[in-house]
């Protein structure tokens, strides 16, 4: 090997700078625990709240030290702000935390460009575009535009009533025809989403989220975010989908309603279909209704003798105080109903003309309670508030007078002289005014002081210290263009995450030792070379990741420990080939530099091979699957390197002091030596035996089909953890009651399921989420003992029972994703097709190659199909799998083309054997190698399957069925093809001679 000096150096640099890079993880580690340490002390468990209160301590302390010097390497000096910087990111399932990937509406952002228009072409357009996106790949955008061509008529986009607006006055005028428009109204639209980006950017920093990670998915509208660590998940939540939307309006006061409430019950008994309420239900509101009748100034009747439902006034559960803008009080569960009674249109024709243009619009409730407030804001015929908050300037969270948390704000100049005016009316009349965010109410306040100059505002609304600091960071951050749905996520428990750190470890150590004794079992002292190469090959992938800033997931630990039972692969090709030379009779030293000489070729093409089908992964892959991409990529650059060039140079360094290697041991020595098994004469056989296989799998797929994930077919899934072992088929039936349908099944231990709904799966919101979230406890509670909804849902680091995660995926990116896991698959079957050719100079071996991996895929698939019902681990169907069928590919190739390799090989070398006999001779061959790998493998798979977690069980049985598969189809399958269309097309042409 030339120039060992430089590969010394490099091995030496490069390791020294793996080290340094970790260093900054273990201190980080050291600083985190210090605190976690010091709450801990601090905040007895005795104490109330103390789980929140430890954790906002540990904070502080991290806070406190963040810009101080902790941490020296020579004269270099890092803050713990530098320290954390450079330490390895731990993606959710690791840390805990939330992944959502948010859809900003392209829709209300055209009803914005188009003034809201009542154009009916336009908004046809816009709602069959939602149904085509249903099942289309395209944007919202592009089915926009699809959906208003097809119904457009003489309708232009640049007309009046569209986008020829004041808005876009300057931009668009009514001679453009549609193609100039739509040019415009893309570039509109990616404005809107690069300007949602920064908003979302700027609250996450403001968060302060440690290593958050927020990406733009194409041209979509999606934005992918993560914050991992993120304990409150309803608050980060909130703050993602919040728009921002502030406005300040004029607030009727709410006497002036009392009567139009009476009006518009009775309008509404005649247009309602109710029930008559049971008597028992009368008497109920015997105190309500007396309460009502006192309000409207009506003489005490008897209730129970009222024969007809009061449709708007049994829902009334207070009033306000007299003078003040709150009209009446309503349970929150009836807030929908309630808003549709007020907007019926005969309804709304009771109202006077001072009242035509009414905004009804709900308060925010009072923490702990049902109860919600109505206001009557003075409207408009454009529907626009008297101020908006693009006037705010800066947003701050204080204490008030009476030493709550508020929310204090600075307007522009324009917005302070509209604020003066405002106050000045609301001082002189006496009225309020209603500070309304994204349509909520949070505050109606008075004014008593005369008008309020310079601009000067604060909303206060009965905040905790959390949701003022949040609110203040939204108004900094200005407002989302649209308001940005949360259409797939998933959320982490932290201490679900611990339970996947030690599992995933325990899984590493375990497999690393098992390999690192069977290379010493077959390969002796070489083996103990190869080991210390591994060693190193792993401290250079961990160092690689920390210095990319990568995240490490439980898949991507998955990914490194199969790295290193296929980074044993190339050392066992090198080592193998060294055998072979030495049984020819050649010296030590010339074997060696023979053995990594013949084995370079193959090394190459089966990583690339492998390379090709983790990059495709990559690319098409996301979250915790591009994570397990991103380590399978490293692992094989890193892998080579030390085989190729650190094996080397051990071996040779041994050998030139005079040691003498075998390359074996008395037990292996004489394993596989001088097989010569007649391959293809078992072809036939081995047809017949994968034909039934397969047919059995494609018959099991059509009846039985699959296990679809919630990634595939939308949904939401919780992973839900009991005391006690609980019956999946008794909680699928109660479930059932409440959702409609549901699915629960074991997951690992008899007291955790998996229960997945597609109950309001179209629906997103953060309403939504907690209405189910709430559904789920109250059906599960029989089997809770006792446990609260707050300690169900809560994310204590050391929580055992409860909700452990959930898993949200929309039907819309449920179908992106199905498609991009088929391009995905199809993709690397196509390149890897391409570079077999390129490699191989002949078709009929990139056919042989690709028939094996269609068998392996179609088998995979059809154990899967015939065993999921009954498998005790989950057997979904979801992305993750994904990545196990395109590792399968990737391993099933690496074997194969290392056959492959070596028939060309003997092809040239032998001119004068028969084709069938290279090829068996091939095939014996590299038997050794081929069971080697296999076995090694084999074993480490089945370490992660044991002992790495339930999460990833179902991802680890796919792969070991594809390697067991992967084995026998390069031996059976892929060679006895290439062998028989190379041997078709011979005889042909002798035919033809």
């Amino acid at each position: 090997m030339q120039n060992k000096g430089l590969v010394k150096l490099f091995a030496l640099l490069f390791g020294l700078v793996s080290i340094y890079q970790l260093s900054f993880t273990f201190k980080a580690n050291q600083i985190e625990g210090d605190a976690e340490e010091i709450a801990i002390n601090k905040i007895p468990d005795t104490e109330e709240g103390y789980r929140a209160k430890r954790s906002a301590e540990e904070a502080d302390y991290l806070e406190s030290v963040a810009t101080d010097t902790v941490y020296n390497i020579g004269i270099a000096k890092f803050t713990y702000n530098d320290v954390k910087a450079k330490a390895m990111n731990l993606g959710l399932d690791l840390k805990g935390g939330i992944n959502v990937i948010l859809q900003v509406s392209v829709k209300d952002i055209l009803k914005g460009l188009a003034n809201n228009t009542t154009d009916p072409v336009f908004n046809k357009a816009l709602e069959d575009a939602s149904e085509l996106q249903k099942n289309s790949q395209n944007t919202y955008l592009e089915d926009f535009f699809v959906a208003f061509d097809a119904i457009k008529g003489d309708t232009k986009l640049a007309s009046p009533d569209i986008f020829y607006t004041k808005a876009l006055d300057g931009e668009i005028d009514g001679s453009m025809d549609d193609e100039e428009v739509k040019d415009i109204i893309e570039t509109k639209i990616d404005e809107s989403i690069v300007s949602a980006f920064e908003v979302l950017r700027k609250r996450i920093d403001e968060f302060g989220v440690t290593s958050p990670n927020i990406q733009r998915l194409g041209n979509s509208g999606r934005i992918l975010v993560e914050l991992p660590g993120v304990k409150d998940v309803e608050r980060a939540t909130g703050l993602l989908q919040s728009t921002a939307q502030l406005e300040f309006w004029e607030a009727f006061k709410g006497e002036q309603f009392f009567p139009f409430l009476a009006q518009a019950n009775e309008v509404l008994k005649d247009v309602v279909d109710v029930d008559a309420t049971t008597e028992d239900e009368a008497e109920s509101q015997d105190e309500e209704d007396s309460q009502i009748d006192e309000l409207l100034g009506e003489a005490e009747t008897d209730s129970t003798a009222v024969a007809a439902v009061n449709p708007l006034f049994d829902l009334i559960r207070g009033q306000g105080y007299q003078g003040g803008p709150i009209i009446a009080q309503f349970e929150i569960k009836d807030k929908e109903t309630v808003e549709e009674y007020l907007n019926t249109p005969e309804v709304r024709a009771l109202l006077s003309a001072e009242q035509r243009y009414v905004k009804f619009v709900f308060g925010k409730p009072k923490k702990d309670s049902e109860i919600v407030d109505l206001y009557a804001l003075k409207g408009n015929r454009e529907n626009t508030p008297q101020l908006s908050g693009a006037v705010v300037t800066d947003a701050r969270n204080q204490f008030g007078p009476t030493g709550k948390s508020e929310v204090s704000m600075q307007m522009n100049a324009k917005g302070a002289k509209i604020w003066e005016e405002m106050t000045g009316k609301a001082f002189t009349e006496g009225s309020q005014i209603a500070i309304v965010l994204d349509d909520v109410v949070y505050s109606a306040p008075g004014v008593t002081t005369g008008p309020i100059a310079g601009g000067s505002s604060s909303i206060s609304g009965d905040f905790t210290l959390n949701e003022a600091v949040d609110l203040a960071n939204v108004l900094r951050a200005g407002k989302l263009p649209a308001s940005a749905d949360i259409i797939q996520s998933e959320v982490v428990g932290p201490s679900l995450g611990q339970e996947a750190i030690d599992s995933g470890t325990n899984s590493f150590l375990i497999a690393l030792a098992l390999v690192l004794i069977w290379m010493i079992f077959y390969y002796g002292k070489a083996g103990v070379f190869a080991d210390i190469a591994m060693l190193l090959n792993i401290l250079l992938i961990f160092g690689i990741l920390s210095g990319l800033g990568a995240v490490l997931t439980l898949p991507g630990i998955a990914g490194i420990v199969l790295t290193i039972g296929m980074s044993v692969d190339a050392n066992v090709l090198i080592f193998e080939r060294i055998r072979e030379e030495l049984t020819k009779g050649k010296g030590q030293k010339e074997a060696i530099q023979d053995g990594f000489s013949n084995a370079l070729s193959s090394i190459l093409d089966a990583n690339i091979t492998t390379g090709l089908t983790a990059l495709i992964l990559f690319i098409f892959g996301t979250g915790p699957i591009k994570g397990f991409a991103t380590t399978l990529l490293i692992g094989i650059g890193t892998s080579l390197f030390t085989a190729i060039f650190i094996t080397r140079l051990l071996v040779d360094w041994y050998a030139n002091r005079g040691g003498k290697l075998d390359f074996s041991t008395l037990m292996t020595k004489n394993l596989f030596r001088n097989i010569n098994i007649e391959f293809l004469k078992k072809r036939k056989l081995a047809f017949i035996i994968s034909g039934a296989f397969i047919l059995v799998s494609l018959g099991s797929l059509f009846t039985n089909s699959l296990d679809q994930g919630v990634d595939f077919v939308g949904g939401r899934t919780y992973q839900v953890r009991f005391a006690q072992d609980v019956s999946p088929s008794e909680i699928s039936a109660t479930l059932s009651d409440a959702f409609g349908s549901a699915d629960a099944k074991t997951f690992g231990d008899a007291n955790q399921l998996k229960i997945t709904t597609k109950y309001k799966v179209n629906e997103t919101g953060a309403e939504v989420d907690e209405e189910i979230r709430t559904s789920l406890f109250n059906a599960l509670q029989p089997h809770l003992e006792g446990m609260t909804y707050d300690e169900f849902i809560s994310d204590s680091d050391t929580k055992t029972v409860g909700l452990m995660k959930y898993y949200k995926v929309s039907p819309t990116i449920a179908d992106d994703i199905k498609q991009a896991s088929f391009w995905a698959i199809l993709g690397s079957l196509i390149v890897v097709f391409l570079y077999i050719l390129f490699r191989f100079k002949r078709w009929q071996y990139s056919l042989g190659a690709v028939a094996a991996v269609f068998h392996d895929v179609l088998i995979v698939l059809g154990v899967f199909s015939l065993t999921y019902k009954f498998m005790p681990f989950s057997m979904e169907i979801d992305q993750a799998f994904i990545a196990a069928i395109l590792t399968v590919i990737g391993y099933s190739l690496n074997d194969t083309v290392v056959v492959f390799d070596r028939i060309r090989e003997f092809f040239n070398e032998h001119t004068s054997w028969d084709f069938d006999k290279v090829v068996n001779v091939s095939l014996s061959s590299t038997l050794s190698r081929t069971l080697n790998t296999s076995l090694t493998t084999l074993v480490v798979l089945l370490a992660i399957f044991i002992f790495g977690g339930d999460s990833i069980r179902g991802f680890m049985f796919a792969l070991i069925v594809g390697v067991i598969v992967g084995t026998y189809s390069s031996l059976f399958i892929a060679t006895p093809i290439m062998y028989d269309t190379v041997q078709k097309l011979e005889d042909k042409k002798k035919k033809k001679d």
